[in-house]
């Protein structure tokens, strides 16, 4: 079991006005549920469902959404059979961002947390090249945190992958050129916008809605 951390000198690691942007979604059927007997207000989409707020872009075959009276979102993406469900965040003031593929996809707007649980991948681009990808059961990437981490599946996990390992692939940052340091008008991430992986020392919260549906 491992755990990873990107840690970023600047002060934001995703956008932040995100978490107030209206979401949108597209799909081929809908139906809702109003809230009753103390239980949220409940949407479910189905058939090549697309989601955006703000910079964010999901998609999958079937999302399942609630909001509680606070207002707050949370959501549950499946992708159709033998396919995975897919997120994209842009990174607030850089010109990079996050993407994730995984069987089941969780998001919760009041703890501002995506799960991405069951064979997932997460990657970080820099502009369009790739800059770090990290593979395994279970990734929790928290905004509010700056932090995201990645487990093998516990053992109770029935048909997981116990054999499989994190995986983690960094590429090297080069340095800044001397024509940036200096104010350079070029295009594109700058060497500090590098975001390095290291150790941390918490691991991924369980996942407590990835023993059943919502």
């Amino acid at each position: 079991m491992a755990a990873l951390a990107l840690w970023s000198a600047s002060p934001a690691w995703a956008d932040k006005a995100d978490r107030d942007q209206p979401m949108r979604i597209e799909a081929d059927a809908m139906r809702y549920e109003d809230a009753r007997n103390g239980q949220p207000q409940t949407a479910t989409f189905t058939g090549h469902v697309v989601v955006t707020k703000g910079t964010i872009l999901m998609r999958g075959d079937k999302l399942v959404v609630q909001q509680d009276a606070a207002g707050n979102q949370s959501g549950v993406m499946t992708p159709a059979p033998g396919e995975r469900a897919f997120f994209h965040q842009k990174r607030e003031g850089l010109n990079e961002f996050i993407e994730g593929n995984a069987d089941r996809m969780e998001y919760d707007g009041k703890a501002n947390t995506v799960h991405l649980i069951g064979n997932a991948e997460m990657r970080r681009l820099a502009g369009t090249t790739l800059a770090d990808d990290v593979t395994g059961d279970l990734i929790v990437y928290n905004d509010s945190t700056e932090v995201y981490t990645v487990d093998r599946a516990p053992a109770t996990t029935p048909g997981s992958n116990l054999g499989r390992r994190v995986t983690a692939i960094m590429v090297p940052q080069k340095p800044a050129a001397a024509g940036s340091a200096a104010g350079s008008t070029k295009s594109g991430p700058s060497a500090a916008s590098a975001v390095p992986l290291r150790a941390a020392s918490v691991l991924a919260p369980a996942a407590s809605s990835a023993r059943g549906q919502p």
